[in-house]
């Protein structure tokens, strides 16, 4: 599903990940370990299309993401650590205006997104702006956009941060879910549920 091959990263004088190569398959959830700096957000950020890298090759589901970036982005959905949101929009209204970017039906739109809200706890809030949710509350709208188009790879940086235990509870146990039924794979920048984990630090 997911094929890194000798990914170089280079800022300035200073590799930020140096020549590495691993396979994620198809049903596998797969973390990435290490200090700070040791590469965890720039390999998933180059893996999202977000950062340009300067050497080796990234491919999704066999679609190369330097020469097929939009291909590779309908495939995936990325949820960072720190949710960039449209605050002028209402829950719905953004939830709406992803469901459109990937062109979801009317009908499956409506049952993820019910089914999604209902199970995070916020189907009453969708109707008020984002501008007034909490940290917590736009952690779990990001959640709920990366699953409303059914990608087959969902990539999160650090998901956790800001949800209330029930709520971390529910996204591990629907990512289980997810992944042992063969809907998508899933690639974490933090250390929990991960069937591989890859310390990032040791491949420098």
């Amino acid at each position: 599903m997911l094929k890194i091959k000798n990914l170089t990263k280079v800022y300035g004088d200073k590799k930020a990940v140096d020549n590495l190569s691993l396979h994620i398959r198809p049903g596998e959830i797969y973390g990435f370990i290490g200090h700070n700096g040791a590469g965890k957000t720039t390999t998933i950020k180059s893996c999202c299309g977000i950062l340009q890298f300067e050497e080796g090759e990234i491919l999704i589901d066999g679609t190369s993401v330097k020469e097929q970036p939009l291909a590779c982005k309908a495939k995936l959905a990325y949820i960072p650590d720190n949710p960039d949101l449209y605050d002028f929009m209402t829950g719905i209204q953004f939830l709406n205006f992803v469901a459109d970017i990937f062109k979801v039906g009317a009908k499956e739109r409506q049952e993820r997104i019910r089914k999604y809200a209902d199970m995070f706890e916020l189907t009453e809030d969708l109707a008020q702006p984002i501008s007034a949710y909490s940290h917590g509350m736009k952690q779990k709208l990001a959640i709920i956009s990366a699953l409303v188009h059914e990608p087959k790879l969902i990539i999160m940086d650090e998901p956790f941060v800001g949800l209330d235990p029930k709520a971390s509870h529910l996204l591990k146990t629907t990512m289980r879910e997810l992944c042992e039924s063969g809907t998508m794979d899933e690639v974490r920048g933090d250390a929990s549920l991960e069937d591989v984990f890859l310390e990032l630090e040791d491949v420098q």
